[in-house]
C-alpha cells in the first residue's frame, strides 16, 4: 500500500485549523489528539465521573440485543463484554444510514473509529471499544435513501429508494416494502458492470433485505459484515431500548433547557469571534429537542411557557414533557447540537471521530458541555482517502499528470490535450478567417450605412449570420477531430470520474459497493492496513 498526502485540497476552515492544532481553534475544544496527556486526562475524568452516566450493565444488554438483530460477530460481543466488565472506554463515531452502505466516507469513518480505539488502547494500557452510532433518529430520508456507483456506461449513477407517502418519521421508523427492496437491488444489478464478484455481492445484499428491514437495519447489517470482525459495536440512536436508558438525561435537557440554549448561543459567539462562520446556528427559543408523533418527527420551540412545534400542531406543558422523558423517552430525540451531550451520557466516550462539518459545529458546543458539568471528549478528525484504481494509475502515467492535476483542473487539461491533437490548427485558422472577414466586411458596413441609414442594421445582421456559419463549420470540424480521438477522451473522463466524480471528492460520491463490485471483498481489507494518523488528513492510496 502506497500513501501520499494530498495537500492543497482543503480550503481554510475551522476543521482544518483544528487538525493542524491551531492554539486558538483548539481552545474551543479544550484538547487535541496529538497530545498524549489529553488522552490520559480524559480517561481520568471518565473514571471519576462514572456514576454520572448510563449504567454499564444495562447499556451492554441494549448493545447485545441490537447486535443480535443485525448479525453477531464474536469480536463485537467480546467488545461489549469488555465495556460491561472491564471498565473499558469507547471511541465513537456516527453517521446517518446509507442505502447499500452509503458513501465511501462512512467506511473511512468506521475505519478511523476502529484504528483510534486500537491507538488509545495501546496508549492507555486499558480496553477501548470502537462504537459506531447510527443516527437513525434523523428524519431526512433523502440523505439516507441512495448510493452512487459507476455504471456500465461509465457515468455516475444514483440508486435510490423513494420515501413512502405520509408523515416524515425517523429513518429507523420508516417501513419499507419487500417490493421496494427488490426493485432497488435489481436496479443496482442492472447498473453495476459485470465482474467476478458481482453475483456473490448481490446475493448477500438480497439476503440482508429479504425481511424488508428499515434502511437503518439494512445499513447496520452491512457495516457488521464489513467491520464486525474488527470488534466494531453498532447502535441505533433511535433504538427504543437505548432511549429508555436516556430518559434521565432528556429530563436534564428539559429542566435546564434555557441554560443549554444560552450556552449554545455563547458557543456561536466564540466561533464568530475567531472569524469562522457558524456551521449549525442555534435558533432563539429552540429547545434543541424533537418529539415523535403521528405528524412525524418535529422540532420543539419554547412558546409562552410551553414546548411546541412551529405550526402549533404539537404542544406540551413543561411537566408534560418531563413526564414523557420519564415514561416514554422513545418519543423524544436530540438534534445535532444536543446529540453530542446525550452521547456522552450514554457511553464512556474517550474520543469521538468527526468529519470536517461535524468538527465545525462541535466547536460551538464547549459552553454547553461546561454548563452541564461535562468535559468534551477528544475530537479525532476522520481520515480521508482517494483511492487510485490500478487502471487509473496507468492512465496518469500515460498522460503524465498527477491525481491533484486531475482533481484541480482535469477538464482544462483534457481540452489542452485535445487541442494538441489538432494537427490542422483549426482554432488558429478559423480565428484568422474571422478576423480577416471582419476587416473585409467593415468597409461594406460603412458604405451601406451612407447609402441608406436603415441598411446598417441589415448589414450587421448579415455579418453576424456569416460569423455564425463560420463558427458552425469550426464546431463540426472540431467534433470530427474529437471523434478521431474518442478513446483518448474517454480515458481523460475515466480519470476524472474516478478521482473527482461530479466535481466532488471521491469519498463523498461513490459507495463502497462500487469498489467491492470491481475488486472484491479483499479490497476492504486494504483499508484495514492503512497506517493510522491521529490527526486525519487526506491521503492518496494505491496498491
Amino acid at each position: 500500500m502506497n500513501l501520499t498526502p494530498l495537500e492543497g485540497l482543503s480550503s481554510p476552515s475551522l476543521a482544518e485549523r483544528y487538525r493542524m492544532a491551531d492554539p486558538a481553534v483548539c481552545g474551543l475544544f479544550g484538547s487535541h489528539p496529538s497530545n498524549s496527556q489529553d488522552w490520559l486526562g480524559r480517561a481520568d475524568w471518565l473514571d471519576r465521573t462514572e456514576a454520572n452516566r448510563a449504567d454499564r450493565s444495562q447499556l451492554a444488554s441494549v448493545l447485545r440485543a441490537y447486535q443480535t438483530r443485525i448479525g453477531t460477530h464474536e469480536a463485537a460481543v467480546r467488545a461489549i463484554d469488555s465495556l460491561e466488565r472491564d471498565q473499558a472506554l469507547a471511541v465513537v463515531g456516527g453517521q446517518q444510514a446509507g442505502l447499500f452502505g452509503g458513501a465511501l466516507l462512512i467506511v473511512y469513518k468506521a475505519l478511523t473509529v476502529i484504528q483510534t480505539a486500537k491507538y488509545a488502547e495501546e496508549l492507555l494500557g486499558r480496553p477501548v471499544v470502537p462504537v459506531f452510532w447510527i443516527a437513525g433518529e434523523d428524519h431526512d430520508f433523502d440523505e439516507a435513501n441512495h448510493v452512487h456507483i459507476g455504471s456500465i456506461e461509465g457515468q455516475v449513477k444514483r440508486i435510490r429508494i423513494e420515501r413512502p407517502e405520509g408523515a416524515r418519521h425517523a429513518v429507523s421508523r420508516t417501513e419499507l416494502s419487500s417490493e421496494q427492496w427488490a426493485a432497488a437491488v435489481e436496479e443496482l444489478s442492472a447498473a453495476l458492470p459485470d465482474s467476478e464478484f458481482k453475483p456473490a455481492l448481490l446475493d448477500r445484499l438480497r439476503e440482508q433485505v429479504a425481511d424488508a428491514p428499515t434502511l437503518t437495519i439494512a445499513f447496520a447489517r452491512l457495516l457488521s459484515d464489513w467491520f464486525g470482525s474488527d470488534g466494531l459495536v453498532l447502535l441505533d440512536a433511535d433504538d427504543p431500548a437505548l432511549r429508555r436508558l436516556e430518559g434521565s438525561f432528556f429530563r436534564r435537557l428539559i429542566e435546564r433547557n434555557d441554560e443549554v440554549e444560552a450556552a449554545l448561543a455563547e458557543g456561536d459567539s466564540r466561533v464568530r469571534s475567531l472569524g469562522w462562520p457558524v456551521q449549525a446556528e442555534s435558533a432563539p427559543g429552540c429547545a434543541n429537542l424533537f418529539v415523535h408523533g403521528d405528524a412525524g418527527r418535529v422540532l420543539l420551540y419554547k412558546q409562552n411557557g410551553r414546548f411546541a412545534d412551529r405550526r402549533g400542531e404539537v404542544s406540551f406543558e413543561r411537566d408534560e414533557l418531563l413526564r414523557l422523558a420519564d415514561e416514554n423517552p422513545d418519543r423524544l430525540s436530540n438534534n445535532a447540537l444536543t446529540r453530542p451531550l446525550m452521547q456522552d451520557f450514554a457511553l464512556p466516550v474517550l474520543a469521538t471521530v468527526l468529519g470536517p462539518s461535524e468538527i465545525a459545529y462541535w466547536g460551538q458546543l464547549g459552553p454547553a458541555f461546561a454548563r452541564l458539568e461535562i468535559e468534551m471528549p477528544l475530537i479525532v478528525p476522520r481520515q480521508s482517502f482517494t483511492y487510485l484504481e490500478p487502471g487509473v494509475v496507468k492512465l496518469l502515467e500515460k498522460y503524465e499528470v498527477s491525481p491533484l492535476d486531475i482533481i484541480r483542473r482535469g477538464d482544462e487539461l483534457k481540452a489542452q490535450w485535445l487541442e494538441r491533437q489538432d494537427q490542422w490548427q483549426l482554432e488558429a485558422k478559423f480565428a484568422a478567417v474571422r478576423e480577416r472577414f471582419a476587416e473585409l466586411y467593415a468597409p461594406i458596413l460603412d458604405t451601406v450605412a451612407q447609402v441608406e441609414s436603415g441598411l446598417a442594421k441589415l448589414g450587421e445582421a448579415n455579418r453576424d449570420r456569416i460569423m455564425q456559419q463560420i463558427a458552425y463549420l469550426q464546431e463540426r470540424a472540431e467534433d470530427s477531430v474529437a471523434k478521431k480521438h474518442d478513446a483518448g477522451l474517454r480515458q481523460w473522463d475515466r480519470m476524472r470520474f474516478s478521482l473527482w466524480p461530479q466535481g466532488k471528492p471521491q469519498e463523498r460520491i461513490y459507495g463502497a459497493i462500487h469498489f467491492l463490485n470491481r475488486y472484491g471483498p479483499d479490497w476492504l481489507e486494504l483499508w484495514k492496513q492503512a497506517p493510522y494518523d491521529v490527526t486525519g488528513g487526506h491521503r492518496i492510496v494505491s496498491e
